[in-house]
């Protein structure tokens, strides 16, 4: 199916996440892979009609903060804290990645993003073959900004990781040239230095003006962890958004992925920069980093979306246990009313799609913008009643309930099936894959 042709979704629950949170009961209508219309629609000669009653029917997941390099790692990095994480199993791996193995992470963790309902991701990848990552985005029809991980700095860094400045800019430069606008916008480059531990201060502060100048993201992990932020204290003897900020990665076109660990003053930074926050509730969990102070940044007018981080971190990329997740600790932190479920439905979308500058394209269902559609299955026991659907959609959806997914006016999920790669192949390309890179890991030389 072509993004010309027209979709009539007809009888749904519509949640349009547009700035009234309306909730409409009926029809939605694509065509030139647009939304045409919502409410009674009478589009007989649709090309394809799409029956969703007893069906939510809500914009794609935007995540802030993905690894797809990372799939392939599921499990193999589990109950370490960060620093060790990267340096023990992290770090090696991708190292020992190839173009091949990179090719077949990434659809896995794209088929995995599709099949719970996410439709637009934020990616970091690794120093190396991150072309591969574009390719496949582009060829399975997603929505992604990627950027090549940046590192020219850092104790215990893989030679094979470890850049010179120079080299590490001028090869992010050729793939924004290469890649950047392609597939009708859909993808989109980033520069993506890790993190201020792994890199010079330097690289930093030349590609948060070359982003500047280009008029693209930036994304960076920021405070995640303690022992990081004593680290960075020890070589800038600032706190770490401090730092950022002086070197100027706090910013509007800036994501900071985690902010965990951030006092008042760091708050006031973020908030008065308009910097972006992605949180990753899951993975700060696994690796026992602690738990954002999500509330107070929220009061303050932070943005703040939400990320599953990587496979092997979480070790899921379900945005349905993000935001439950999310929800449930500020709950625990703030009380029973932090964070109720339409806030943090927006954090999953409109909120993901501001961070990366698509607020006017995706995010939500409203007449003119792109048909990034999420379509979930609400007849199953565990959704049974549904008196709220958005509550339904928080605290008690699973990525199995998604049932189809819409990217760009293109269907890529049709009754569970993805339309756009073959399950079966890619699970057994990366079977294989993951297998070859532990025999590298195993025999490096």
């Amino acid at each position: 199916m072509s993004v010309s042709d027209s979709i009539l979704i007809k009888g749904g629950t519509i949640i349009t996440m547009d700035d009234r949170n309306s909730v409409v009961a009926g029809d939605l209508f694509v065509r030139d892979g647009r939304i045409a219309g919502v409410g009674r629609i009478d589009a007989d000669a649709a090309d394809e009609v799409i029956d969703a009653h007893d069906c939510a029917v809500l914009p794609g997941f935007v995540q802030t903060h993905v690894h797809l390099c990372q799939t392939l790692f599921r499990g193999a990095a589990d109950d370490l804290s960060l620093i060790d994480w990267l340096k023990k199993r992290i770090w090696p791996m991708e190292a020992a990645h190839t173009p091949a193995s990179v090719r077949a992470s990434a659809r896995l963790g794209i088929a995995e993003l599709i099949k719970g309902g996410t439709t637009c991701a934020l990616t970091m990848e690794t120093v190396n073959h991150t072309g591969e990552v574009f390719r496949v985005v582009e060829e399975i029809g997603f929505r992604a900004t990627v950027g090549k991980c940046m590192m020219d700095a850092g104790d215990e860094v893989p030679s094979a990781l470890r850049e010179k400045t120079e080299a590490s800019i001028g090869e992010s430069l050729a793939l924004l040239e290469e890649w950047h606008g392609r597939g009708d916008g859909r993808l989109r480059c980033c520069f993506a230095p890790r993190f201020a531990i792994s890199c010079t201060r330097e690289l930093l502060v030349e590609v948060s003006r070359l982003a500047r100048e280009r008029s693209v993201l930036l994304h960076t992990h920021a405070s995640e962890n303690q022992t990081e932020i004593e680290i960075v204290g020890r070589e800038t003897g600032q706190r770490n958004i401090h730092y950022l900020n002086a070197i100027g990665l706090a910013a509007p076109h800036v994501v900071l992925a985690h902010c965990v660990h951030v006092d008042q003053s760091e708050i006031d930074v973020l908030a008065r920069t308009g910097t972006h926050v992605a949180h990753c509730p899951s993975s700060n969990l696994k690796l026992g980093s602690g738990i954002a102070p999500i509330t107070e940044m929220l009061a303050r007018g932070i943005s703040v979306s939400l990320g599953a981080d990587g496979a092997p971190c979480n070790n899921r990329l379900d945005m349905f246990t993000e935001m439950r997740t999310a929800s449930l600790l500020q709950k625990a932190r703030a009380g029973s009313e932090a964070l109720p479920a339409g806030r943090v439905l927006r954090m999953a979308t409109t909120d993901g799609a501001r961070a990366l500058g698509l607020e006017h394209e995706i995010g939500s269902l409203e007449a003119g913008k792109k048909a990034d559609i999420t379509i979930i299955d609400l007849n199953r026991i565990h959704l049974t009643p549904h008196t709220d659907p958005v509550s339904a959609i928080v605290y008690a959806v699973q990525a199995s309930d998604v049932r189809t997914v819409i990217i760009d006016g293109r269907v890529v999920l049709r009754d569970r099936e993805l339309t756009t790669d073959n399950e079966i192949e890619l699970i057994t390309e990366a079977r294989q894959q993951a297998s070859l890179l532990e025999t590298r890991l195993q025999s490096p030389d």
